[in-house]
């Protein structure tokens, strides 16, 4: 191909020098030419753009509006959502209700005995409940006491034959003693030491042990606080303050239920004491704190008096050791970490709190799991109260509610000596084992219980009668 010769060109192109009006227009439209086509190409890639992410986006969008719009029943379906609502918080009030529905000791003196057939016979009764409930829960653990020093001395007479091969009298081998913890005669002389021979020794452990191989736990009901104050109670108060009296027993029944019933599912699974978790209930109070403990044996004296009653009835209140309400921290046993007290206002809403000390020895790898255990889920039986006015006491069909009303607020661990006096006659088989002392809080739900709640209870926290406080 011939190349185009430049002179020719430069001719043809000199006719622009003769007519410069021509030439601005021609570079004019060249450079229109030179931008339309890729305005066209930027214009169409544009265009494509637009249908495909704007226009089919916003279409997608409107479309999803369309399915996903307020229907007009909406109004109808949010008020069935706080229908579900309101039922949940009504059913968390009714559970909390459940917790303090509880079965009673005696249903002739909540909330008032009937003026028409009052006896203070009730009263008696109520503390043969109270004893013989103790009794049934002490059996259903298969707890039972060491052997007793009179119980020794008589194990030691039957096997006296041992003693005259020695060529001599059992009386001339057992000096005696007055044993204060026992408040009987004691097999050990002054300061503790031993008085027997070996043999009787041996004697005397083969006994505490085939005792430890009957029973799942000891227990003592005389350290249950009010066990022994219903003993030989005596109507010789108030008609106002014995029904506080067994009001405020009922709870303590209430309480050691749930204590019986944490030993109960711990030491389940196993044969006696000798590899049961817990090993001893030492006793339980309501009046007093840890540093109020006799010593380090366990053993339980209500020191903290309510104070404040007439003199009357002075006495009759020291001995009484019955949980009080906590409506500040002058009623605890101890400083509170949940910070819950009574509720101050005299309605049927809110709490109440009151406070108790107790004492086990437990194996050292079961200290949690009691804790835990104490802490947990409980379930009792219900039948409802009945109404007071119902000379037949009408119940309702039973019904099982559970409830979880117990809080550590302290606790203290200490090693043990087998050789002191408050454990000569126990064996706690091989495991290490500790005695553990808990200060615990327990809840009650008022409107649980506020149907059964006596008058004088009511006017004593309603501040009406503070010389009963």
């Amino acid at each position: 191909m011939d190349m185009p010769n430049f002179k020719d060109v430069l001719q043809k192109l000199s006719v622009f020098k003769n007519n410069l009006s021509l030439l601005v227009p021609m570079i004019i439209a060249l450079v229109s030419v030179l931008l339309f086509i890729p305005t066209q190409l930027m214009s169409s890639k544009l265009k494509k753009d637009v249908e495909q992410k704007s226009i089919n986006n916003g279409l997608r969008k409107i479309k999803n509006l369309e399915t996903s719009a307020v229907s007009s029943q909406q109004y109808e379906m949010e008020a069935e959502r706080q229908k579900l609502h309101a039922a949940d918080a009504n059913e968390v009030v009714k559970l909390a209700m459940q917790t303090t529905q509880r079965e009673l000791l005696s249903y002739d003196i909540f909330p008032a005995p009937d003026p028409n057939g009052f006896s203070a016979l009730i009263f008696q009764k109520f503390g043969e409940n109270f004893r013989g409930g103790i009794d049934t829960m002490i059996s259903n653990v298969k707890a039972g006491d060491s052997p007793t020093d009179a119980e020794i001395q008589r194990g030691l007479e039957n096997s006296s034959s041992t003693s005259r091969m020695r060529g001599r009298g059992l009386s001339d081998m057992m000096p005696m003693s007055r044993d204060r913890n026992y408040g009987g005669m004691g097999l050990y002389g002054g300061g503790g030491s031993m008085m027997l021979g070996s043999i009787n020794r041996m004697i005397i452990d083969e006994m505490c042990k085939d005792r430890a191989k009957t029973i799942s736990v000891y227990i003592n009901p005389s350290n249950i606080a009010g066990y022994d104050y219903w003993a030989d109670y005596k109507y010789d108060i108030k008609q106002e303050d014995a029904i506080e009296d067994c009001f405020y027993h009922q709870l303590a029944y209430w309480i050691i239920e749930d204590i019986f019933q944490t030993i109960d599912k711990t030491n389940s699974g196993y044969d006696n004491i000798l590899t049961s978790p817990v090993k001893r209930f030492m006793g339980i109070s309501f009046t007093m704190g840890l540093k109020a403990r006799r010593g380090g044996g366990g053993v339980f004296r209500a020191i903290r008096g309510r104070g404040g009653r007439s003199q009357q009835n002075q006495n009759k209140t020291e001995e009484a050791d019955r949980p009080r309400y906590v409506r500040d921290e002058s009623d605890g046993l101890s400083e509170s970490c949940t910070g819950r007290y009574c509720s101050q206002e005299e309605s049927k809403e809110g709490i109440d709190v009151t406070h108790f000390n107790f004492s086990v020895i437990v194996s050292a790898k079961s200290i949690l799991p009691f804790m835990k255990e104490l802490c947990s889920v409980k379930e009792h039986q219900f039948r409802g109260y009945p109404d007071p006015n119902d000379p037949v006491q009408t119940f309702q069909p039973v019904q099982t509610f559970k409830h979880n009303q117990i809080t550590i607020l302290e606790s203290k661990m200490g090693s043990i000596n087998p050789n002191d006096m408050t454990h000569r006659y126990y064996r706690y088989g091989d495991d290490p084992v500790v005695s553990l002392d808990l200060v615990c809080e327990y809840v009650f739900d008022i409107e649980g219980y506020y149907k059964i709640m006596p008058q004088p209870v009511l006017d004593t926290l309603a501040g009406k009668d503070e010389e009963n406080r």
